[in-house]
Parts: C-alpha cells; sequence; structure tokens
C-alpha cells in the first residue's frame, strides 16, 4: 500500500470532479491510523499549492450521522482557507462532485489547546465565539459509499464551510440546549439540538484535540473548529438555498448556483 499513490487518487477525483472507489476496496486492511496518514498527504499537497490551515472539522459526531454513513465513531479533517464560503457569496455546486450541507456550531479559538487531557470545560474556556455554520460536504467516494478509514483519508468529506451570526460568547448560555431549524429552499428538513453532538458541541471538540494530541499535534489561536453536524446532510444543487437556524448563536444561509 502506497500512501503517496493512494492520496493521489484522491487528489485527483477532487480536481477532476470524478468519483473513486473506496480505497478498502482494493486494500481492504486499511485502518484507521494509516488513513490519518493518508489524510496529512492530501493536505500537504493543498498547502504545497498555496493553500493554508485555517482549523478543523469533527463528523460522524451525532447519532443521526452514525446511523447515516453506518459508522461508529466520530473522525477530523482539516479546514484550508480556499475552504471558505463568506458570507452572501454563493456555493458553486460544479466545484464539486456530490454536494451536501449540514448545520453545526462552529468554535473560534482564543488561545492554543493542545493535550491528552482536554475537557469540554477546558475547550470553552479556550474559546472566543461560537458561531452558526454551514458545513459543505464532497465525498469523492461514488454514492457516499465508504468506510471509516476511507472517509478519513478522504480529508472527512472537507469541501467548504460557511460562519454566520456575528459571534457570541459560549460561556453564558448551555451549547447542549440551543436548538437548531435546518431548512432547504424555506422548508424544514430537520429540528435538533446542541446536546445531538456528542452531548454537548464543546466535548466534540475536546474529543479533536485529544486526538490530535495523540498524533502529536493541536489546534492555534485562530483557528475555527467546526463541532459536528445535528442532522443528517441533504443533496443541494443550483438553485437550493439552505438555511440553518441556531437558538442564541443566529442564522446562517447560503445559496446554490
Amino acid at each position: 500500500m502506497n500512501r503517496q499513490q493512494l492520496s493521489a487518487r484522491l487528489i485527483n477525483a477532487a480536481a477532476t470532479r470524478t468519483a473513486t472507489t473506496p480505497l478498502t476496496d482494493e486494500y481492504p486492511e486499511l485502518d484507521v491510523a494509516t488513513a490519518y496518514e493518508i489524510q496529512d498527504e492530501v493536505i500537504a499537497a493543498r498547502t504545497s499549492a498555496g493553500a493554508v490551515v485555517v482549523g478543523a472539522k469533527l463528523g460522524l459526531t451525532s447519532a443521526a450521522k452514525q446511523q447515516q454513513m453506518n459508522v461508529s465513531e466520530p473522525l477530523y479533517g482539516i479546514l484550508t482557507d480556499d475552504m471558505l464560503i463568506d458570507t452572501g457569496a454563493n456555493l458553486v455546486c460544479d466545484r464539486f462532485i456530490q454536494p451536501r450541507c449540514e448545520p453545526e456550531v462552529a468554535f473560534l479559538m482564543a488561545e492554543d489547546l493542545q493535550g491528552s487531557g482536554v475537557s469540554a470545560a477546558r475547550v470553552l474556556a479556550a474559546t472566543a465565539l461560537v458561531f452558526p455554520a454551514i458545513d459543505v460536504l464532497d465525498s469523492r467516494f461514488a454514492g457516499y459509499s465508504f468506510t471509516l478509514p476511507d472517509v478519513v483519508a478522504d480529508n472527512s468529506s472537507c469541501a467548504g464551510f460557511i460562519l454566520g451570526g456575528q459571534g457570541v460568547d459560549p460561556r453564558g448560555f448551555d451549547l447542549r440546549t440551543v436548538g437548531c431549524v435546518f431548512e432547504k429552499n424555506g422548508k424544514l428538513v430537520a429540528t435538533a439540538a446542541g446536546a445531538a453532538v456528542m452531548g454537548h458541541p464543546a466535548a466534540s471538540v475536546a474529543w479533536l484535540v485529544r486526538k490530535l494530541a495523540s498524533r502529536g499535534q493541536g489546534l492555534s489561536a485562530g483557528q475555527v473548529v467546526l463541532s459536528g453536524s445535528m442532522t443528517e446532510a441533504i443533496a443541494v444543487a443550483p438553485g437550493d438555498t439552505v438555511t440553518a437556524r441556531i437558538d442564541r448563536l443566529g442564522t446562517v444561509e447560503v445559496g446554490c448556483i
């Protein structure tokens, strides 16, 4: 198994917007640890091309997401600056293979955070602001058909993200109880609460920090962390508008062209 060749396969799939088959079809022995090494290669290629790492995203943090994707543990991917879709900008669908959107709570870090003993309380203390966010997914595997090692290698289907609202200090209320209303084209898709994300969105970020620590890494001040979706992801196409309204945090919306 050649990590460079497998990462190049994923990079080419994204660049040509052509889905490929799961890596585990060819290499069933691929494990999660090796998959993160392939992810590292994918990110190294992006940064070599000029992209800058700006944070991370968690995936499969809710029971709904784990059931949807038939996996049993969270994962993470790396966000780069070219994934940011600014407020008021459109999601350009032909940049992607099969885009999907999901609502999340985003954390803006006020300080560096690392270590194997980081708790949700420590995450909250290290957070500057939280925002309502839309995570844009794009699996490089046809039909979003993959195992956990496959999606980890594919940078956890990272594709884009949008931040909304003005930013709120998370220490003034309980993120477990914030409600989310997720809409597509003005029609209700799903409702959920912050507790759907590992019991508390900050607990999800704490899991990330501990996982990064196991690989000798951590978060830096100024980085953004998408804590994981509260609902299932929905497919989007040109003409769609996706809106997430999160209690106490505000609203984030994006139009698709």
